[in-house]
């Protein structure tokens, strides 16, 4: 199937959180729907709870990486990688689904270093950002059984936008492929988080 135009997703968390497998849901969700699709991730020092960002494209595309400030979506998993994702890749006037839990890296841990405030993250966001959802996706997805689903709560949101070019249907068929255990409880995590995404307002 052919698109008319290109969708570009960067999925940003850190080591742990499930981008890698949030972003082979989607990819895996898009050939289901019968669209072209390239999906590629890149690591810091993943173990050691070190940056992952994973990218999803499309569509008629080519290259792996989604171009600097040319995605439709962040889905930042972190606020903090968020923001960074944001301010690398998120095209003007683009969606930030962001969850609001932090997960502090070591220097802040240690005291070497301050993280930002809550607040401070999502203005620095808005200036780029047509449009910003906010979640602690952790406590939707414990609140569907299974707290380790965030990253399956965060599909459930950005497919409930309506950003995606294919049905939940699709997400939900590759959760059952993907993710062997707690099959159920996953398809609860991310419909609730469809339903977040499907009333948050636009902007």
């Amino acid at each position: 199937m052919k698109m008319s135009k290109t969708i570009e997703i960067v999925i940003s968390g850190v080591g742990g959180q499930g981008n890698v497998k949030g972003a082979q849901i989607l990819g895996a969700a898009a050939v289901k729907a019968g669209l072209h699709v390239r999906v590629s991730d890149v690591f810091g020092i993943a173990q050691r709870g070190g940056p992952v960002l994973s990218h999803v494209r499309i569509g008629d595309v080519h290259g792996t990486m989604v171009d600097m400030h040319s995605a439709d979506a962040i889905v930042g998993l972190e606020p903090m990688e968020a923001l960074r994702a944001a301010s690398s890749f998120l095209k003007p006037g683009g969606t930030v689904i962001m969850s609001t839990r932090p997960i502090y890296p070591v220097e802040v841990s240690t005291g070497k270093a301050d993280y930002p405030p809550l607040p401070a993250i999502l203005d620095a966001i808005r200036i780029a950002a047509g449009r910003v959802i906010t979640l602690d996706a952790t406590e939707v997805a414990s609140s569907a059984g299974i707290p380790m689903a965030a990253n399956v709560v965060m599909l459930g949101v950005l497919s409930g936008t309506g950003i995606l070019p294919f049905d939940p249907d699709h997400i939900k068929a590759s959760i059952r492929e993907l993710i062997p255990r707690s099959v159920e409880e996953n398809i609860r995590a991310f419909e609730e988080g469809f339903k977040i995404g499907e009333s948050a307002p636009v902007v």
